[in-house]
């Protein structure tokens, strides 16, 4: 009997050896930036990839407009937030109580008040903000306009294998697939960093890009710098698979419950060699 145990427990040990080896990666898999020590790497390098975002259809963008003359601001205080140039803070917007984000329509357009419908789609804040302040200028409503142009709604939505999964809103307009993960606790370990997908939406299509965390190429790469409404997928390794199967959770349980029946059986019989 002692030698029938023994060969069960040997078998149910081979077996959690081999549940808890579906988990062990190579760490050359996880490393990230792998070739950054390099030569190509040993001197500052240029940035050369375009990271500003772009306002798309369905962006809201804030505009705050400021002059020296507060009184010329009180028929653009609907929608629009208003103060002097002077920073002392205008109460029009407080008193209206109408302080909106506008939307970029199908078309790529805004419409301000005063200012009317403006084309907007393809532009970066900065040139949206220089390009209502030129209307301003054109229509004689201010000569001095100062505007500040806020995008409301960028956000990036990341799933697959990181440890928090979610909706990451961006808090600037510079920002690198590194950050975003990083929001979301890093690449789980069952994820493939060496595989991750990040979908962008681009003059009405819909592009892949394939990125390799663990290459340092990977700063070259159209994708590093995200834009708003990036999707990105982290594809997991085959221990999440084999783990999340219903095999892998019948065996674990299967093996607890033998490993109990052992020890009961091991000790019934150890009681019964001290009795004799």
């Amino acid at each position: 009997m002692h030698i029938i145990m023994k060969k069960v427990l040997s078998f149910l040990s081979i077996i959690l050896l081999l549940l808890s080896t579906t988990g062990c990666v190579s760490t050359k898999k996880i490393r990230y930036f792998q070739e950054s020590d390099d030569a190509v790497y040993s001197q500052a390098q240029r940035i050369a990839q375009q990271y500003e975002m772009r306002l798309k259809s369905a962006d809201q963008v804030t505009v705050k407009l400021t002059c020296s003359d507060e009184k010329l601001l009180e028929d653009f205080s609907k929608g629009v937030i208003v103060g002097s140039a002077s920073g002392g803070n205008s109460n029009l917007n407080s008193q209206l109580g109408n302080i909106n984000s506008f939307t970029v329509d199908t078309q790529g357009d805004i419409i301000l008040p005063m200012v009317g419908k403006l084309h907007v789609a393809g532009l970066t804040t900065e040139e949206c903000a220089k390009l209502i302040e030129q209307h301003i200028i054109e229509q004689g409503l201010i000569t001095d306009p100062e505007v500040t142009v806020r995008l409301q709604n960028a956000r990036v939505t990341v799933i697959g294998a990181v440890r928090s999964p979610g909706v990451i809103s961006l808090t600037s307009e510079r920002n690198t697939v590194v950050d975003v993960i990083a929001q979301c606790g890093d690449v789980d370990d069952t994820g493939h960093r060496y595989n991750i997908r990040l979908y962008r939406e681009e003059n009405g299509m819909r592009k892949k890009y394939d990125l390799d965390m663990t290459k340092a190429d990977v700063f070259e790469s159209p994708a590093f710098y995200v834009q708003q409404n990036d999707m990105i997928y982290v594809e997991p390794n085959k221990s999440k698979n084999v783990r999340s199967s219903a095999f892998y959770t019948f065996m674990s349980a299967a093996v607890s419950i033998f490993g109990a029946i052992m020890s009961a059986i091991s000790l019934v019989f150890l009681t019964k060699s001290d009795r004799t």
